[in-house]
């Protein structure tokens, strides 16, 4: 998509539906609108269980796949510790066969541990677990018998193909907040997604932390892909623009008193503004992410807000 500043833009699919009503033809004509207009890629995200009726990622992303032909495909984030990595490797592996190299893979640990006992997982040592599946996803990936010894899995000369499509693999995307976690991002991965969750003044000082992690890596942070998701209403009526984000956050997050916090609602003019001191600070990338008016939203992306940032 044709921004002012080159930075691209991403949007996330409908997902996760308030009303309980799982709405597949506005999924499609969504999908279809977004590649025509020339977004870079689509997004889904991750909630297994819930009150909102929200679809698998995985899922959902090889049907975006089989709708599409050139935009990107990605999530923000996988919560990895709680899938087999062995198994999500392969799921992962296929879906890059299936969009036929269009998939950037958003990984992260998740900040709600209350539902580990369903998993029979415990939250002991979780980071270890979250490096580990990295590391042996890469492994999978890359070997053509893949070796390696770990607390969690021993793999010994264990072959999968086919390899992804895109090499070495899949760009992996961390989505990471707290210094440590930065610091893997740094180690480990491609890329970086600001939570929708922290403001463009965290976002701005977390970004400064990590491009100095990265050169003390010996990275180039001029190689790293740097986003935020932002969710956003463009509604001149910033009464109504807010009642659909608080009945969206509330149901995905469970306090609707969030949508303050994290949102920014207004004209285009304004959300252009609020969009390009991200820009300003770094961002090549942005994960743009309304919850009502879907259609309507994309249009006027497109049209009056990507010009001006």
């Amino acid at each position: 998509m044709q921004t002012k500043s080159g930075v691209k833009l991403g949007i996330a699919v409908p997902q996760g539906f308030a009303d309980g009503r799982v709405d597949m033809p506005l999924v499609r004509r969504f999908v279809a609108r977004a590649e025509a207009l020339g977004y870079d890629d689509l997004w889904v995200a991750e909630q297994i269980t819930g009150t909102i009726a929200s679809l698998e990622p995985v899922g959902l992303l090889a049907y975006v796949a089989a709708l599409t032909e050139r935009v990107r495909i990605g999530a923000s984030v996988f919560v990895s510790t709680l899938r087999n990595p062995v198994q999500f490797a392969k799921a992962l592996g296929t879906l890059d066969h299936l969009s036929e190299g269009r998939l950037t893979v958003g990984l992260g640990l998740g900040t709600n541990t209350r539902k580990y006992p369903a998993y029979r997982l415990a939250e002991e040592r979780r980071v270890a677990r979250f490096t580990e599946g990295v590391r042996i996803m890469k492994a999978l990936w890359t070997q053509d018998a893949a070796d390696y010894e770990g607390s969690w899995a021993t793999l010994s000369g264990v072959k999968m193909e086919p390899k992804p499509v895109q090499k070495p693999h899949p760009p992996l995307w961390f989505g990471a907040r707290a210094p440590d976690a930065l610091q893997r991002t740094a180690r480990l991965a491609d890329g970086w997604m600001g939570a929708g969750s922290s403001t463009n003044e965290a976002f701005i000082r977390e970004h400064n932390e990590l491009m100095g992690m990265l050169e003390e890596e010996g990275r180039d942070p001029a190689t790293f892909g740097v986003s935020k998701r932002v969710y956003l209403a463009i509604d001149t009526d910033e009464a109504r623009g807010w009642a659909g984000l608080r009945e969206w956050i509330g149901g995905f997050y469970g306090n609707p008193d969030l949508a303050e916090q994290w949102s920014i609602v207004g004209s285009a003019d304004y959300i252009a503004e609020k969009l390009a001191e991200l820009v300003e600070a770094g961002a090549n990338h942005l994960l743009l992410n309304p919850v009502h008016n879907y259609i309507e939203h994309l249009e006027v992306i497109a049209e009056e807000v990507a010009p001006r940032i």
